[in-house]
């Protein structure tokens, strides 16, 4: 449990999490998308550090494996082949996924858009491995957010340092990557997964901050301004929830 956050958001107390948990968020709509007999594809899936989180709770609703009839673990990095929250484990290129054609029934990719490079090769991959009628989510730093602004401002090579003084050590260096923001506004969501194809259904959020220094003041500060800039700029955090319209035949 965060004592710095439950400070501010007292609900932490029952049960762990706060009342605007982006994890409990994102990973709530996901299950509310599945079946039990679906191929589920976590794209960027690392070694499964989300499940080092203390809150039960949050580990249970971002389990997948168990829900699903398989779960595949794709990454760029070899720590995925140590990943136990998957039924499948593949290391690839970041360019071509080593998957079938139309193939998933779900691609999800968490804390990933930030680190493309190339949003087209990217996209017309999930269009690929993505059966019609199904479901790419993400979760992903808006461009406008202040973590996205302030690692623009930061050089790549600096980032591992920097995430790990502001979130007070609960980031470790090997889950750090360089960080490009090609695909984390609405409109560039709208022209790599663009209408008719897509039905897009995605929004921002703007959950309790984890960026503080381990620093109540600075937790405070970041909440008030993530209250003030999202009416006029939107939430802290873009959530992708991307439907591939089930009529359109596979490529």
């Amino acid at each position: 449990m965060d004592d710095i956050l439950a400070a501010i958001y007292p609900e932490i107390n029952a049960g762990g999490f706060a009342r605007s948990d982006g994890t409990i968020e994102f990973y709530g709509r996901i299950n509310a998308l599945l079946e039990p007999e679906m191929t589920v594809v976590d794209l960027g899936a690392g070694r499964g550090c989300q499940f080092e989180d203390t809150c039960r709770y949050r580990r249970k609703i971002a389990t997948i494996k168990g829900k699903v009839g398989r779960v595949i673990g794709l990454d760029v990095d070899s720590a995925v082949l140590q990943n136990e929250f998957v039924d499948e484990r593949h290391v690839y290129d970041g360019q071509r996924m080593p998957l079938a054609d139309a193939c998933a029934d779900v691609i999800f990719c968490d804390w990933v858009l930030e680190h493309i490079l190339d949003a087209d090769v990217f996209a017309t991959e999930i269009d690929r491995v993505l059966k019609p009628g199904g479901w790419f989510c993400a979760r992903t730093p808006s461009r406008l957010s202040m973590i996205a602004t302030a690692s623009r401002l930061v050089p790549n090579r600096l980032h591992s340092r920097a995430l790990e003084s502001i979130q007070a050590g609960r980031r470790k260096s090997e889950d750090v990557f360089p960080a490009h923001y090609r695909l984390n506004t609405f409109g560039a969501i709208g022209r790599h997964f663009p209408a008719p194809t897509w039905k897009n259904c995605s929004y921002t959020i703007s959950p309790a901050p984890s960026y503080h220094f381990g620093k109540p003041l600075v937790a405070r500060m970041m909440a008030a301004v993530q209250y003030l800039k999202r009416p006029i700029i939107g939430g802290e955090v873009l959530l992708v929830f991307a439907h591939k319209t089930p009529h359109r035949a596979a490529n």
